[in-house]
């Protein structure tokens, strides 16, 4: 049946995250690392103790866990091998100062990782920088959005130096605020999904529009951001890949969504997201990233209010739910949901482990 909640951190009796250094912990993005056939996680903020919110034991944000051989059947839990960035305990892996202008136009409270894909030697992640988690209804506090890339697999980084801006610096709820790598289709093309940030899943002007665009590899890499190519309706139902028109959202405006998750699994696109309003993570399948999209289905919930979510595993407070890029198929993905404490502060504040998710 494989793992159906299992705790990869925060465990009072220890667990392979503590041992690299991480007590606890939100988001755990997995990716693979082709280089070498292993697997990533990256974290939020993160603590080397077993408490969120301790100042003491803060480790900072994004911070990576690696992992040799990752068992897609899910008889074995995920189980961390190594920490980044020096193979030592975990540490912060971007170099940046919280709660300080570092440059890119206001306070940075931290820099949250959206997503992490490594391709042609280069490893990215594209990030969040956050100025605050409670701003008004209608602005996504958000300073700007970045990529930064490794050229040794996450020991260090470089920002590119275009920056998306954000709530703070004039692109107050900007689509392309926080990103999904889809991965690279059998066309050649790195394919990218993006949203409204909604970290604090307080926008209230969210409405879970989601756009996709697309980058040669090669444009990519070289932070050619200018040669990105749009999936846009250019006329009324006349839908194309075009550079003079910005991206049209591929669903109607609905609810909030939080973190959201697109992957290529054996050639079907498989897309997750945490529904704010109905309080669950819904699944959903397309065989190409433009469309052709499933009905979305609950799958992993925050409490039983609708007949639907009826037996459906339980996590209150649940957020994230990102697609494991080695799930064992289309029909059986690994999602890696997040715990947030609630009015439980400071525990629990940890990732979990779900298997055969049939979306």
């Amino acid at each position: 049946m494989g793992q159906t909640g299992a705790p990869l951190c925060q465990n009072a009796g220890g667990d392979s995250a503590s041992q690299q250094g991480l007590g606890c912990g939100d988001l755990g993005i997995p990716y693979h690392r082709p280089h070498d056939n292993s697997w990533g996680y990256v974290f939020g903020d993160s603590y080397g103790g077993p408490s969120q919110g301790d100042p003491n034991t803060y480790l900072g944000s994004p911070v990576m866990l690696n992992q040799a051989t990752f068992d897609s059947s899910g008889a074995n839990p995920i189980s961390f091998t190594w920490a980044m960035p020096n193979y030592g305990q975990a540490r912060q892996t971007f170099n940046y100062r919280h709660g300080a202008n570092n440059g890119l136009g206001d306070v940075e409270q931290t820099r949250i990782p959206n997503d992490c894909i490594e391709f042609g030697g280069r490893t990215y992640i594209q990030y969040t920088s956050v100025f605050t988690w409670g701003p008004p209804a209608g602005y996504d506090g958000s300073v700007c959005s970045g990529v930064a890339y490794s050229d040794d697999y996450g020991v260090t980084w470089t920002d590119f130096g275009y920056h998306w801006p954000g709530d703070r610096t004039g692109g107050n709820e900007s689509l392309y605020g926080m990103w999904s790598f889809a991965g690279i289709d059998a066309d050649g093309f790195l394919y990218i999904y993006s949203k409204r940030w909604n970290g604090g899943h307080r926008n209230s002007a969210d409405q879970g529009l989601i756009q996709l665009f697309r980058f040669t590899q090669e444009d990519f890499h070289n932070g050619a951001w200018q040669n990105q190519q749009n999936w846009a309706e250019v006329s009324s139902g006349n839908w194309q890949w075009t550079s003079t028109a910005y991206p049209t959202p591929l669903f109607p405006a609905a609810n909030n969504f939080g973190e959201f998750s697109v992957k290529n699994i054996n050639g079907t696109y498989c897309m997750s997201y945490f529904d704010v309003d109905n309080y669950a993570i819904y699944t959903r399948t397309s065989p190409r990233p433009e469309g052709g999209w499933s009905v979305p289905l609950p799958q992993i919930v925050g409490d039983y209010r609708y007949p639907t979510y009826w037996g459906k595993p339980q996590v209150p407070n649940l957020y994230g739910g990102y697609i494991h890029p080695g799930s064992a198929s289309a029909t059986s993905l690994t999602l890696i949901v997040s715990q947030w404490p609630g009015n439980n502060a400071p525990n629990p504040y940890r990732v979990l482990q779900f298997d055969g998710i049939n979306p």
